[in-house]
């Protein structure tokens, strides 16, 4: 099931994040996040209020998204575009999808990340956090209907890592 973004408020998208398990939740639910846990998902699950992460990586991550997309179409030479979607599984009505990118013309999806000079050693030689390739696979065919295969690293960490899932 898709439900439309496209001319959503920013409030209203986030309380929608809150009616399911998204990727970004993927990685905190089994305790491999770094940066949040089991209880802080079900807390902002339960939750009346919306909030968000707000700290200079997760609003430097969401400012330099539009730029990681770009540099990944000139180093690959596919095209992308946003979704404008939140996808939800109709056989799991709790697991959701809100990826960043949708490569055109392919069966694959983008999630654009971004790492600082403490974090880009996670990255070296392809290496992908393992929260980041929860976040793929949960995306995966169930819910988007991609064909879901491993996902693997398009960027370098001297640059901003990418993930590419297909």
């Amino acid at each position: 099931m898709k439900i439309s973004t496209a001319n959503m408020g920013r409030e209203e998208w986030l309380q929608l994040r809150k009616t399911g398990i998204g990727g970004s939740d993927a990685g905190a639910v089994c305790g491999m996040n770094p940066y949040s846990s089991p209880a802080k998902v079900f807390q902002d699950k339960v939750s009346s209020a919306v909030s968000e992460l707000d700290s200079e990586a997760v609003r430097q991550g969401n400012d330099l998204e539009d730029y990681v997309a770009r540099r990944f179409m000139e180093v690959t030479g596919l095209k992308v575009r946003r979704s404008n979607y939140l996808y939800r599984s109709a056989e799991h009505p709790f697991m959701v999808a809100d990826v960043d990118r949708l490569v055109v013309g392919e069966d694959a999806g983008l999630e654009c990340k971004t790492a600082s000079a403490y974090s880009a050693g996670q990255w070296k030689d392809g290496n992908i956090p393992l929260h980041y390739i929860l976040q793929c696979m949960h995306y995966g065919s169930d819910i988007i209907g991609l064909n879901q295969k491993e996902p693997n690293s398009k960027g370098d960490a001297g640059f901003s890592p990418v993930l590419i899932l297909s």
